[in-house]
């Protein structure tokens, strides 16, 4: 069953998840559910307080990898960066360009509670900073300068007076 998507406003989105400490059941349907919403809303990635729950879990699906990440971590960052387009579930119909570093090695745990480590560059470290960034309570107009942010908030909220 897809979930209700949250958008700009919410302030869940700006909330730090809770870290994941019971690791059963209901989390793998939650997983399960976050996939078929992000799938929906023909999204790469979604952190669990896009949907409302303040838990430490993102999905995630990027070149042929299907990934549920718990309790994540960025361990290593590579000091090169790159810069690129983005958009967000949670703020549909904007696109930003986002400084990230370019590389990145990311921990946590699957869904058993097991450790997993991830080293990831190109796209896939981008979701991975994207996503975890969510769960932190970071949004990517919080990471591009002031002018860009009043350019998206404007268009954002243009979008929403004409699909009233």
């Amino acid at each position: 069953m897809a979930l209700e998507m949250r958008t700009f406003g919410d302030p869940v989105l700006k909330s730090r998840a809770a870290p994941v400490k019971t690791f059963d059941g209901a989390l793998a349907r939650l997983a399960e559910e976050m996939f078929e919403t992000m799938r929906e809303h023909e999204g790469v990635g979604l952190a669990a307080n896009q949907v409302g729950r303040l838990k430490r879990i993102f999905v995630a699906e990027v070149e042929d990898r299907r990934l549920v990440v718990v309790n994540p971590a960025i361990e290593e960052a590579s000091e090169r960066t790159e810069r690129a387009e983005e958009g967000c579930l949670s703020i549909p119909g904007v696109r930003v360009e986002v400084e990230r570093p370019a590389a990145v090695v990311l921990t946590g745990q699957n869904l058993d509670g097991s450790p997993l480590r991830i080293e990831a560059e190109g796209l896939l470290a981008r979701v991975l900073q994207h996503e975890t960034d969510h769960l932190d309570g970071v949004l990517i107009l919080d990471r591009v300068d002031r002018e860009t942010r009043r350019a998206a908030l404007r268009e954002l909220r243009e979008r929403m007076l004409k699909s009233r």
